[in-house]
């Protein structure tokens, strides 16, 4: 990786940090393709149990750098929401455009109390792309995600926090440790492929069927209990003990996935 974007692996946890700070961060094609590959690299490595994304201060990104070549669209590839590890946004500075579009498709997002936020690309003659018209409201609901998408306001974190975009809103140098924090409990306290299914089933459940979900529910847990790790918390808690995880994500990912080909398969049970 170039120096634009730093890579760290400790402890069961990637940080991932944008690191153009004389730019606030503003991200360019070649950091998009960068990131890209390390999200891709975190989901086959087993190693990696959870991800922080950040940017060197002041700022986390301050959206796409438009004096550089190439255009950055939104997309970065996989998304956040895309890899089957948990990936947690460290905010700890201002987010405009492709800069909160991409805290938008993290799991859980942290954010700076007094930083500025917000999607203004309307105000600028263009429109919100990176997935904001599928993540805002499933996060905070239609009426809010309009408000944030129509008027391109910018707001605070608090507001963030209010609203339901961010899990927290804290002091700016609070920030990236609370998210490696709660990236590290993750890493090391859950049980690795239950998580990677759930959070799958978290993103993709909200357009299936109460059916479909409860369905899903029953048949990974079936799956889950075959794993390396089925009897594990179980037999933990009756030693009282720590459970020590034994599972990979890699290699016991279901042959059948958790989106459109299983529900599909689900659905025709229900008719």
């Amino acid at each position: 990786m170039s120096s634009d974007l730093h890579v760290d692996v400790s402890g069961g946890v990637a940080v991932l940090t944008l690191n153009r700070p004389a730019q606030q961060n503003a991200l360019t094609p070649a950091m998009a393709a960068e990131l890209g590959a390390a999200l891709r690299r975190c989901d086959t490595e087993d190693a990696i149990g959870a991800v922080v994304i950040t940017g060197t201060p002041p700022a986390f990104c301050a959206g796409a750098d438009l004096a550089a070549k190439g255009e950055v669209n939104g997309f970065i590839d996989p998304a956040p929401f895309r890899i089957r590890k948990p990936v947690v946004a460290a905010v700890n500075g201002h987010a405009v455009g492709i800069g909160l579009e991409l805290a938008l498709q993290c799991d859980l997002r942290y954010f700076a109390r007094d930083a500025v936020y917000g999607l203004n690309q309307v105000r600028r003659g263009a429109i919100a792309d990176g997935y904001a018209h599928w993540t805002l409201p499933r996060l905070i609901g239609l009426a809010n995600a309009a408000d944030l998408l129509l008027t391109g306001r910018t707001f605070d974190g608090e507001e963030a926090a209010a609203i339901g975009l961010a899990n927290n809103s804290l002091p700016g140098g609070e920030v990236l440790p609370t998210a490696l924090a709660v990236a590290h409990d993750i890493a090391n306290g859950s049980a690795p492929l239950p998580v990677a299914l759930s959070k799958r089933l978290l993103w993709e459940g909200l357009g299936m069927t109460p059916e479909t979900v409860g369905r899903l529910e029953s048949d990974l847990n079936g799956y889950v209990g075959k794993s390396a790790d089925g009897g594990e918390g179980m037999q933990a808690l009756r030693d009282r003990r720590q459970p020590v995880w034994s599972g990979s994500v890699s290699t016991e990912w279901p042959a059948w996935d958790t989106g459109d080909q299983l529900a599909d398969r689900d659905q025709a049970r229900l008719d």
